[in-house]
């Protein structure tokens, strides 16, 4: 942040109850800049600064804000503060607050309201939690099949919404369904008097509101369109999905599983304001799965604890494969989880991706069992090098199945593949291998 007004400065100037100078400097900001300065704050010296805002720079301030300061901020708030945020954001955004609060702080967000301003909200909210009808807009122009381009010109012209959300207008057949969409610039291109039906480009699929809103904001960015059209089961207009909004929703998603597959909770905050509790909150969980699940390889080991005993060089390997069997899982596992993201594959494709992974975990075995062998054998003898070689060789394969099966199961099941996949490959990897390894090492040596 470049702006020479930081937490040192607020404090500052609040215990010299100089507010006068607080708020003008604040005004210098401009809202960017104070979105920066308050993710940075606590949530007592952010609700100071939140305050001083002029009311209509406080709402796109607000909006700006990531999802952990927001509900800080709200907790410090009054009730007639936190009516009039509300009551001024957008309906998908007063959906998508709604939804990822706490319930404690949402529960005084929505007490503090008045019923009146809670309507459209309350509908938005009548479907599925991450259906993409939680996230749309209401539509500001529409196309009716027998509209002139003059008739539509000229909605655009009285509408006051961004130019950007209506670059797509949805045409309509006079029971409101769906039958294609018109490019606001490419009216100019036409005579007034000509009919919008002729101009309308097909829509092929149309997104429906109990849609998946991950999956239909990667359609839209994936299709290239600036508005995605949002119908019900029968294709009646219902809202629709700005590019803007489809964005957040992807960059939020991937946040979520760039945490998830690193074994921790996403933060939804600035890392250095975060207090130490939070951060350890958030990473705990995961660590006592691990620790949990870590008995089973303790076990393993225990069960060839007399093989061990009897080559004490079998030992030294043990972290080399189980973690080569886990990065083959892992990479498998990321691969195939960003492929259900991008609706690259389905649940329909379990096979096809597990005989893929099968023959890459094969191809991969061998090229790592070469040199392994070829390391090994020197050092340790030719019957612990082939002993390594043909573990790595067949536990690729089955950490790559293993890692590339997974995503697609969790997702069956209806959870994300993301929460599930490191500490179940972490798990069964390990022990997979070890099993493995210690078969193999009993057979070739004859123990």
């Amino acid at each position: 942040m470049t702006s020479v007004l930081d937490a040192a400065t607020i404090r500052s100037l609040t215990d010299d109850r100089d507010l006068a100078a607080l708020a003008a400097a604040i005004r210098e900001l401009g809202p960017n800049a104070t979105t920066e300065l308050i993710a940075e704050l606590s949530a007592t010296e952010a609700a100071i600064v939140f305050r001083l805002l002029p009311k209509d720079e406080s709402v796109e301030v607000f909006d700006g804000l990531d999802r952990g300061t927001r509900s800080d901020l709200i907790a410090a708030l009054h009730t007639e503060e936190l009516s009039t945020i509300f009551s001024d954001l957008d309906p998908e955004d007063q959906g998508r607050l709604v939804d990822e609060l706490p319930a404690n702080v949402t529960t005084k967000l929505l007490d503090a309201v008045p019923a009146s301003d809670l309507g459209a909200v309350m509908a938005i909210a009548g479907y599925g939690r991450n259906s993409i009808a939680r996230r749309m807009s209401p539509t500001a122009v529409i196309a009716w099949t027998n509209d002139t381009v003059a008739e539509v010109t000229g909605r655009l012209r009285d509408t006051e919404v961004d130019l950007e959300d209506v670059r797509l207008i949805p045409v309509l057949t006079p029971d409101r369904r769906i039958v294609g969409t018109l490019d606001a610039l490419e009216l100019l291109r036409f005579a007034p008097g000509t009919d919008v039906e002729s101009l309308a480009v097909p829509v092929e699929e149309i997104t429906h509101t109990d849609d998946d809103m991950e999956t239909a904001a990667r359609a839209a960015l994936r299709e290239d369109v600036t508005v995605l059209p949002i119908g019900d089961s029968e294709g009646r207009l219902v809202g629709i999905l700005p590019i803007k909004d489809a964005a957040r929703i992807i960059a939020e998603a991937d946040e979520e599983d760039y945490a998830l597959s690193g074994g921790t909770q996403p933060l939804y905050r600035r890392y250095l304001p975060t207090s130490i509790l939070t951060i350890a909150r958030t990473r705990i969980v995961w660590l006592l799965v691990l620790a949990i699940s870590a008995v089973l390889t303790v076990h393993v080991l225990e069960i060839f604890e007399s093989t061990l005993a009897e080559v004490v060089a079998l030992a030294l390997f043990i972290p080399l494969l189980t973690g080569i069997g886990g990065n083959t899982g892992s990479q498998a596992a990321t691969t195939v989880t960003r492929a259900l993201a991008m609706d690259e594959i389905g649940l329909r494709d379990f096979l096809r991706v597990a005989a893929k992974e099968l023959a890459t975990g094969l191809l991969l075995g061998v090229l790592l069992a070469v040199p392994a062998f070829a390391i090994a054998s020197p050092l340790y003898g030719l019957e612990i090098g082939a002993v390594i070689a043909l573990t790595l060789t067949v536990n690729c394969p089955i950490a790559a199945v293993v890692g590339g099966s997974i995503p697609i199961a969790a997702k069956a099941c209806k959870v994300d593949p993301a929460v599930v996949s490191t500490p179940f490959i972490s798990t069964f990897c390990d022990a997979s291998g070890l099993l493995v390894y210690f078969t193999i090492a009993i057979a070739l040596l004859g123990l």
